[in-house]
């Protein structure tokens, strides 16, 4: 049953995006804005070029801060991630669920014909679990 469930069904579509041009300060205020610890980059046809994770902007600011204080930041592109691991909106859950465990992912971002189009997370996964299970099964007492 949960195979017939795609991806689609429950990936989060309304996204906070960055362009490779952000700037990176102004990027990190967004995230500390949303409560939100990465974000997909895209360039300016829609098309996924790379994710700024808080991991990213933490390393910026190391990296800057040994040189001197006037070289930190920059645009986004500069260091965001761009080996990023994307997963199809057709994709069933519990596969996506197993890249989950193996590849210690908080979130794929989801493409379709090269453009990004959402995003699906781990709790996107538990959600549509608890949707399949009974209410009895939820509400069960040690």
């Amino acid at each position: 049953m949960l195979r017939s469930v795609k991806v689609r069904d429950y990936m989060v579509t309304n996204l906070i995006v960055f362009h490779p041009d952000t700037d990176l300060f102004a990027a990190i205020d967004e995230l500390l804005s949303h409560s939100i610890s990465g974000a997909p980059v895209v360039d300016a046809k829609g098309k996924l070029v790379g994710i700024l994770s808080e991991l990213d902007c933490l390393k910026s600011i190391v990296s800057g801060s040994y040189y001197d204080y006037e070289s930190l930041g920059g645009e986004v592109s500069e260091f965001m991630t761009t080996s990023v691991e994307t997963v199809s909106p057709d994709l069933d859950i519990l596969t996506v669920c197993d890249r989950f465990t193996k590849d210690n992912r908080r979130r794929f971002p989801v493409v379709e014909d090269g453009k990004l189009v959402g995003q699906i997370s781990r709790k996107d996964i538990l959600r549509a679990i608890r949707d399949f299970v009974s209410p009895d099964q939820i509400h069960k007492t040690a």
